[in-house]
């Protein structure tokens, strides 16, 4: 059993979620904190213990798997169960725990693994809260959690706090190599270029033949790479499995399965579609994201250069970038706003994200990898607040460029660094 990450303060990155973590142990008798492996769940979550025990070590792990209970019942509490999946029985041990005594304060839980896939698991409802922790956004890599989230600003509908982030003069190619770059803190943090190419090479590797097996036994690795590989060349796509059953040579059946096995491990999430029963002519298709950025560029093996060279790639990275940075937002939002995208049949209408709010109220963002939006680049936003009418609290379309403006009632145009100023 180790004490806390003695990681100093100093160097300690604040997390957009450390604020939720801090009430939730507070206040509650159990807590998990979910997310992709390596995305700093344990170094934010020792912040917290009294006792941490890496259940991915044998060492740690022996007196778990003989008997859970009695293990739990020797520590100093608060207790972070570090990667719980290597022991599926701690799970049960924690919720027979909580029974016994549901004070504040007692266990923390992260896990790489998706509790409702593991074996020999239980419902947690009611016992664990669930907190989800993605990779680094760029306001936390920047210092600069402490600035309003992007999501609660729109919700106001004052859209003159969208402006650029102060001293950043950034441009296209700077935002494709914060994409390349990604949110995982190892690399970000520590390693140069090469060496966060080497790092991501081995982390999707580790993903593909380690854990992939741990929700799945027998897969076809090879297999399962090729998909990967798919979902990374449509990432930020609307895209049906027959689009990938071509690439992969799979059925239907299997493509379903491997898209559960890579969101059940928190790297990928289909954002869903916007639904009205005022506007009936909507694709029901969910809109598919690899959720970190860095993990398309390992899978296709791009640079900078190479997404640079191919407007398809740039579209999608940029996209993706955004929703990368939006994403961790949601978790801690006390507004909860609920993430969509649109598209009508007709392909007439398409925005990129749909933020709805409590109360109908509906905010949209439109991502363009351009220097010099135009009015033409807001239509649909424009057409989606005549629509809506008073529903429709703002549209936002992020752009490449330096400068701030309006493009129309409650529609404004601002730089990606509007998500992190």
């Amino acid at each position: 059993m180790d004490e806390p990450d003695p990681t100093p303060p100093s160097s300690y990155r604040k997390r957009l979620v450390d604020n939720l973590l801090d009430v939730a142990v507070s206040q509650l008798p159990a807590v998990s904190l979910v997310g992709p492996r390596a995305c700093g769940k344990t170094t934010t979550a020792a912040r917290h213990a009294a006792t941490v025990v890496r259940l991915n070590r044998d060492a740690e792990a022996a007196a778990f798997r003989a008997d859970p209970d009695a293990a739990l019942r020797r520590l100093t509490e608060p207790v972070l169960l570090d990667e719980w999946q290597e022991v599926p029985g701690v799970l049960a041990a924690v919720k027979r725990a909580v029974d016994e005594n549901s004070r504040p304060h007692r266990f923390i839980l992260t896990g790489s693994v998706s509790s409702e896939v593991a074996a020999n698991t239980w419902p947690g409802t009611g016992r664990i809260t669930r907190i989800p922790m993605s990779t680094m956004a760029v306001r936390e890599t920047d210092h600069s959690t402490n600035s309003p989230l992007t999501v609660d600003r729109l919700a106001t509908g004052d859209l003159s706090t969208l402006v650029p982030a102060a001293g950043d003069s950034l441009n296209l190619g700077d935002y494709v190599d914060l994409a390349v770059r990604g949110g995982f803190p190892d690399p970000v943090l520590h390693r140069n270029e090469a060496g966060r190419r080497l790092w991501l090479t081995s982390y999707l590797d580790e993903l593909i033949h380690h854990d992939a097996a741990l929700l799945r036994e027998g897969i076809d690795a090879g297999r399962l790479a090729s998909y990967v590989e798919a979902i990374a060349i449509n990432n930020a796509g609307v895209v049906d499995d027959s689009t990938i059953l071509d690439h992969v040579r799979i059925d239907r059946r299997t493509a379903q399965a491997y898209w559960r096995l890579l969101e059940n491990l928190f790297i990928a999430e289909a954002v869903p579609a916007w639904w009205s029963s005022r506007l009936t002519r909507l694709v029901a298709l969910k809109k598919r994201y690899l959720t970190d950025t860095s993990l398309m560029v390992a899978a296709l093996r791009l640079s900078t250069a190479d997404i640079m060279r191919d407007g398809n790639l740039l579209g999608r990275i940029i996209d993706a970038f955004v929703a990368m940075q939006i994403r961790p937002e949601l978790a801690v939002s006390e507004r909860r706003p609920r993430l969509y995208h649109l598209r009508d049949k007709g392909g007439r209408h398409e925005i990129d994200l749909v933020l709805e709010y409590g109360g109908g109220k509906i905010a949209a963002i439109e991502i363009k990898a351009t220097a010099a939006p135009s009015r033409h680049d807001a239509r649909h936003l424009a057409w989606l607040r005549e629509e809506l009418g008073d529903r429709f609290v703002a549209g936002l379309v992020l752009h490449t460029g330096p400068q701030a403006f309006e493009l129309g009632d409650r529609i404004v145009a601002a730089p990606i660094s509007t998500l992190w100023a």
